[in-house]
C-alpha cells in the first residue's frame, strides 16, 4: 500500500506556528488572484485552502481535493469557521484518480504541496492536472527535504514537464524543494 500521510499528522501541518516558516500569503501571493479558480491538491485540513479561500475573493473558489475523509471534514471546520466554506469545492479522491475531469481547463493554478511523493503514480497525477489547467495555468509543486531528495524532486520535475508543464521559477521555501510550472 502506498504512504498516505496519518490524520494525527493533519493537525500538526494545520497548526498556525506553521506560518512562521511557510506563510501561505507570501508563498501564495504572486500565484492566486481574485476571482481564480484554484485547486489544492492533498489539502489536508486545508492550512493553505483557508487563505487561498480569502485570496480568490467572493466569485473565486477553491478545489479541495484530499483521499481522507476525516482531514476533508476538519478542512470544512476550519473553512466554516472563518467564513469561508462557501468559496470550496470539497471532494475526496483517490490516490490514482483526482476524480477532476468536469474541471478540465477551467484551473487557473493548481497547488501540490507535500503530496506528490505520497501519490503512487505521478505521471497520471501531472496528466491529470494539465488537463484541469487553463491554457496558461501554473503548478506550484513543493516537497519537503526531510521526505524527498533532490533527485527524488527531480524526478517528480520530469515527469511534470513530460505531461505538458515549463518551469517558470525555482522557489524558495522553507524546508522544501519547489517549482512553480506553467502549461
Amino acid at each position: 500500500m502506498e504512504h498516505i500521510c496519518p490524520v494525527w499528522v493533519g493537525y500538526l501541518l494545520a497548526c498556525p506556528a506553521r506560518k512562521l516558516a511557510q506563510s501561505p500569503q507570501k508563498i501564495l501571493a504572486s500565484c492566486v488572484r481574485d476571482g481564480d479558480m484554484v485547486a489544492d491538491i492533498g489539502c489536508a485540513m486545508g492550512f493553505f485552502s483557508v487563505p487561498m479561500a480569502k485570496m480568490v475573493g467572493e466569485t473565486g473558489r477553491v478545489i479541495c481535493l484530499d483521499v481522507q475523509e476525516k482531514m476533508l471534514q476538519k478542512l470544512r471546520g476550519r473553512a466554516e469557521k472563518a467564513g469561508v466554506l462557501d468559496r470550496l469545492i470539497v471532494r475526496q479522491c483517490l490516490a490514482t484518480d483526482l476524480q477532476i475531469r468536469d474541471m478540465n481547463e477551467k484551473i487557473d493554478f493548481a497547488l501540490a504541496f507535500s503530496v506528490v511523493h505520497e501519490v503512487p503514480d505521478q505521471n497520471a497525477l501531472f496528466a491529470q492536472i494539465v488537463a484541469a489547467l487553463k491554457r496558461g495555468g501554473r503548478l506550484l509543486i513543493s516537497e519537503p527535504k526531510a521526505h524527498v531528495s533532490q533527485l527524488a524532486f527531480a524526478r517528480s520535475v520530469i515527469a511534470a514537464k513530460n505531461s505538458g508543464l515549463t518551469v517558470c521559477a525555482d522557489l524558495k521555501i522553507p524546508k522544501s524543494r519547489s517549482v512553480l510550472m506553467q502549461k
